[in-house]
């Protein structure tokens, strides 16, 4: 069988790596300035002559992307390797902990990044950059580049702001913003940079200098990103699975009366001769409605000892996602020291700490139903407060 030329060629093209995410546009780093160029190549440790030409620069970056940036695993050590695999959720294999060529294979199972991915990425540092940034770090950033904090102040308007204003910023200082400069880092000292790296368990460059530090933080930043974006929704996930058990044991307290009260406030209607089942299995349909604002319908008024009894078992219940986001929060540091031991703990934790909190909602929806069973109706009223509480809760921890 013949093919045509064209379609030969297209084959040939399509199997070079290095062509891939340029075969229907330029690669990014193609727009890049010369001085961005060089920065990349040395923070990725690729020697370059110098002085040297524009094309011999972007060709160096080019030959090296792939590895560098795309499946930047193959480089890492064998802690780094075990601890990227803890964050996933799982451990290395046994009898493979201190083999590196294994510890990649199962590193690539998990690995999500790819040359189109990474390209569109460094197209838009901004939106990942500061990811992994505390709040106080992105406040400096702002206030040293004279940028208005928006008030109140909370993570997302400061990350949204900070964002919005880093391409002016550059410019005001005269500096390139498509491969940020050490400018960004400006606010912040070499105990921060170490702490940075520390926590993500990156070994720290030998010998030390701020300019290192910058650049091993910078190199790193991508990936970082990455595994913070995926422990944010692991986060919202358990989040979501415990809510979903506050709604069954709410249902599971009350009684068929407050379910078809319940319908009717909401608009549902309830066929006639409805067993408990059948109510059951009905409110379940509607789920969405029984966590949303309607079920506080009746709440504004007056419920008693019953409500605060319900609402202050809640909001213990409730306080067990806290230290689930509160790992998150720690900008997915995976320590050094303790390795892929300490981090396994805390990936531990986080899970127990979400199961826990499903656990202690659903004997607390049974409690605020018994300790209101001379009313039914504080029970209900108690009960949708407390849910309404509970659930507001686990989205301003998230």
């Amino acid at each position: 069988m013949k093919f045509p030329l064209t379609s030969t060629l297209v084959v040939v093209l399509a199997a070079q790596g290095t062509v891939a995410s340029t075969w229907f546009g330029k690669a990014v780093y193609n727009k890049w300035h010369e001085t961005e160029l060089e920065r990349w190549l040395s923070d990725h440790n690729v020697p370059y002559p110098t002085p040297s030409d524009r094309k011999d620069i972007e060709n160096l970056v080019k030959s090296n992307w792939n590895d560098k940036v795309v499946t930047p695993y193959n480089s890492w050590d064998t802690q780094q390797l075990q601890n990227y695999l803890t964050l996933k959720g799982t451990q290395p294999k046994k009898g493979t902990e201190k083999s590196k060529d294994a510890l990649v294979e199962q590193v690539k199972q998990y690995w999500t990044e790819t040359e189109d991915s990474a390209n569109q990425a460094y197209g838009s540092v901004r939106d990942w950059i500061f990811d992994t940034w505390t709040d106080s770090q992105l406040k400096a950033f702002a206030d040293r580049n004279g940028i208005p904090v928006p008030q109140p102040r909370t993570r997302d308007s400061l990350l949204k702001t900070v964002r919005e204003n880093y391409q002016s910023a550059a410019t005001k200082l005269n500096e390139y913003y498509s491969y940020p400069g050490d400018w960004i880092y400006e606010s912040w000292s070499e105990s921060d940079l170490k702490a940075w790296l520390d926590e993500r368990g990156i070994p720290a460059p030998q010998p030390s200098s701020r300019d290192k530090l910058v650049a091993s933080v910078r190199r790193n930043s991508r990936v970082a990103s990455l595994n913070m974006q995926a422990a944010y929704a692991s986060a919202s996930s358990s989040a979501q699975a415990a809510k979903q058990s506050l709604s069954d044991a709410l249902l599971e307290s009350w009684s068929d009366s407050q379910i078809k009260k319940w319908a009717d406030e909401n608009g549902i209607k309830v066929p006639q001769g409805s067993k408990r089942n059948e109510l059951l299995a009905l409110a379940r349909k509607h789920r969405a409605q029984l966590m949303g604002d309607n079920v506080s319908g009746t709440a504004a008024s007056a419920y008693g000892a019953a409500t605060s009894k319900a609402g202050n078992q809640y909001a213990q219940a409730t306080n067990g996602f806290a230290g689930y986001t509160d790992w998150i929060k720690q900008q997915v540091g995976l320590a050094q020291k303790t390795g892929a031991a300490s981090s396994s703990s805390a990936s531990q934790a986080a899970s127990q700490s979400a199961s826990s909190a499903s656990s202690s909602i659903s004997k607390s929806a049974a409690s605020a139903s018994s300790s209101a069973s001379k009313s039914a109706q504080k029970a209900y009223d108690a009960a949708a407060e407390s849910a309404k509480k509970a659930t507001d809760r686990v989205k301003e921890e998230l």
